[in-house]
């Protein structure tokens, strides 16, 4: 069975990509863990935490609780992200996720000629996001994404699913998302 890893970057309650991320879920066969990063301790790194992460690094000792959110990316077979368009991104939160679990010796490695390798077992990387008005550029987020798990995570699948102007006035919402949710459908 499957162990699928849920990232819910979604701050809001009635947030309309947590929806479009359950009901993706639905669809997926296997153990689902949710990490909802707005009830987590995660923290961007600091000068001295930094130091103390490197220290465990450079000795090859992965035991701290420094490491757990990495080690526990870097196990699941499936991970499906859900993050609202932000100003061009997401929200920091995920960002601030992401630079918790890239770990040299975890989530990746080097090669000898100096390239990341990813160390990840996912086989599939599925990014949920919806956005008030139109998604102006995808590289910074869904592209920001997909570079790290393509090059530092070695997730070569990564799938996109998006809702768009759904604050638009007018915007018939409820399509909207019905077609979000065909497009997961032809997914499966």
């Amino acid at each position: 069975m499957d162990k699928i890893l849920y990232i819910n970057a979604c701050v809001r309650e009635d947030s309309r990509t947590n929806i479009l991320a359950k009901y993706l879920l639905d669809k997926l066969d296997g153990d689902i863990e949710e990490i909802k990063l707005t009830n987590t301790n995660i923290t961007p790194l600091t000068a001295e935490t930094l130091k103390k992460r490197d220290e465990f690094i450079y000795k090859n000792d992965f035991t701290s609780s420094v490491f757990d959110y990495a080690k526990q990316f870097k196990k699941a077979d499936i991970i499906v992200i859900s993050a609202p368009y932000w100003d061009f991104s997401f929200p920091a939160l995920l960002k601030t996720y992401f630079e918790n679990i890239n770990v040299l010796g975890i989530t990746f490695e080097y090669t000898k000629e100096g390239f990341p390798k990813g160390l990840c077992n996912a086989k599939k990387l599925f990014y949920i996001t919806t956005s008030g008005g139109p998604i102006v550029s995808d590289e910074f987020g869904y592209g920001y994404v997909k570079a790290l798990s393509n090059t530092l995570y070695g997730i070569k699948n990564v799938e996109y699913i998006n809702a768009q102007g759904l604050d638009i006035y007018g915007a018939d919402i409820d399509k909207i998302l019905k077609t979000a949710k065909e497009d997961i459908d032809k997914l499966f």
